[in-house]
């Protein structure tokens, strides 16, 4: 079985935070400090307005989105290169007052897609216990083709 290498964790780290919402841009930003981060969002608009300095939500400033260490996309082919995928999409509930995890399994598929050996997936994003391993790592699992804890690593971090 393949170990996560604590070294990887420290140095040169590419990290691609998916969802650049009230908890994805934070995060990104913050981490940009330190690593090279892509910020992906599947709303085009949402990463022009980023890439141009503007947060329409007046969360972070100009110069925060002009850090050096990130930049902002939505063509899912960018984020290949990162080891560490955070995973912070939105679980809205629907109308019966269930979570909606159709986002956070879009997310997973497309993370999937790119998913490397040796990679470490976190889910940022709200979901009920047992939704990590239930349904985000099958999804990350099918669409890879890796096998959960040998091939890629998962971690969870609750709010």
């Amino acid at each position: 079985m393949q170990s996560l290498d604590p070294a990887r964790i420290t140095r040169g780290l590419d990290i691609a935070v998916v969802g650049l919402g009230y908890v994805g841009l934070p995060l990104a930003l913050a981490l940009a400090r330190h690593h090279r981060v892509i910020g992906f969002d599947i709303h085009e608009e949402r990463i022009r307005s980023l890439s141009a300095g503007i947060d329409t939500t007046g969360e972070s400033s100009p110069e925060e989105l002009a850090a050096e260490g990130i930049r902002f996309t939505s063509d899912s082919s960018d984020i290949r290169q990162p080891t560490v995928f955070i995973i912070a999409v939105p679980t809205p509930v629907d109308s019966e007052k269930l979570p909606d995890l159709g986002p956070l399994l879009s997310a997973c598929r497309m993370v999937g897609q790119v998913l490397k050996s040796g990679d470490l997936v976190v889910f940022e994003s709200t979901v009920y216990p047992g939704a990590t391993e239930e349904e985000c790592v099958p999804m990350l699992s099918d669409a890879s083709g890796l096998v959960f804890n040998r091939d890629y690593f998962v971690g969870y971090s609750p709010e």
